[in-house]
């Protein structure tokens, strides 16, 4: 074995779980601040407990190693190359397993998820004798849980980003120079550091100017990944909703006439006027979750006839759905609004069990 790959070798070894804590704790100072970093800002910044005087010769130890820089006489240190690299190969494998078990997980609570709603259509349908409709939940004050870039090709970048939920989306890039595996790599760093845990709400324009003059000449790239991220959060998916029933409405002779049944079942049918119907029922929602439409109260010109009773679920994470019960304004409210509140109990001790 040569001498230098024993270096390498006894450096790893030697590198233990408080060393690369500190490590960790003097890039994460350093990507935020943009400043050389001391061993007392390390001695508050981590839960080791450790004096100055021992954090000191740890970090002794890691510029030694190649781990971090002292760029001025007495000042604090920086990381190096090497630094960056075992920080973001620690980082970038535990993220890439999260992103894996959150795809996986997503795919199956997806699947369970729509058997779950379409059953519960189903299910209203048949004890109310009325038509039902609900819609998939989705998170409204959404924050972002991890980024990725990584190169497509030389004037593309691909932005992974998972947001609460564990949804994920993708977003192209186009750049105007080849960005390497290290710029991408730090870029990662970067992003991931500021904008983890925030909102869209949250973003603001002093945090964006701090981010680009920390990026450098690659600070455009990161206005963009900025923009995409905001593009990705707001940006809701079509919004799923599962009905059944809606034959129920010939039942009742008010509704049976064959211009308004057929207004009505193109309207759940087509999907979109519900779609705004329920979203409008979380927005306004009483503090209950429960709202009552009653003929021309009703924001739908194709139910003016009709009476609907919403319902808010929740499943955690901010996560919202809405249940909507459609049938003649002689309902039985009583009885609808009383299945509603059991749905709503039913669906929050089911999540809670999963």
């Amino acid at each position: 074995m040569s001498a230098n790959k024993r270096e390498e070798v006894v450096s790893e070894v030697e590198l233990d779980e408080r060393k690369k804590k500190i490590l960790q704790a003097v890039i994460r100072n350093y990507l935020e601040t943009g400043e050389p970093v001391g061993s007392r800002t390390i001695s508050k910044y981590t839960d080791l407990n450790l004096s100055s005087a021992t954090i000191r010769n740890e970090m002794a130890d890691l510029e030694e190693m190649g781990y971090i820089l002292q760029p001025h006489t007495s000042a604090g240190r920086i990381p190096s190359d090497k630094g960056y690299r075992l920080y973001v190969d620690a980082m970038m494998e535990e993220k890439e397993r999260e992103v894996v078990e959150m795809k996986e997980m997503l795919v199956e609570r997806q699947d369970k998820m729509e058997t779950l709603l379409k059953q519960v259509a189903r299910v209203l349908a048949q004890n109310t004798q009325y038509a039902t409709m609900i819609s998939a939940p989705q998170s409204k004050r959404n924050k972002l849980k991890f980024l990725q870039l990584s190169r497509v090709d030389a004037n593309q970048v691909l932005a992974v980003i998972v947001t609460e939920g564990n949804v994920i989306k993708n977003n192209i890039l186009s750049v105007n120079e080849e960005l390497d595996d290290e710029t991408l790599l730090k870029l990662n760093i970067l992003l991931n550091t500021h904008l983890n845990g925030m909102a869209v709400e949250e973003i603001n324009l002093g945090m964006i100017s701090a981010m680009k003059q920390q990026a450098g000449i690659h600070g455009a790239i990161v206005g963009e990944v900025i923009d995409a991220v905001a593009e990705g959060i707001r940006a809701d998916e079509d919004l799923e909703i599962y009905t059944s029933g809606t034959n129920n409405i010939f039942r009742y002779p008010e509704l049976a006439d064959q211009q308004k049944a057929s207004e009505l079942i193109n309207t759940f049918e087509e999907k979109q006027l519900l779609g705004e119907l329920l979203q409008e029922n979380q927005e306004g929602e009483n503090g209950t979750g429960i709202q009552v439409y009653i003929g021309a109260e009703t924001p739908v010109q194709s139910m003016k006839d009709c009476s609907v009773v919403t319902a808010t679920y929740e499943l955690g994470d901010g996560m919202k759905g809405t249940i909507g019960i459609v049938g003649p304004k002689r309902m039985d409210y009583d009885k609808v609004v009383g299945t509603l509140r059991t749905i709503q109990t039913q669906l929050d001790e089911l999540y809670r069990k999963d």
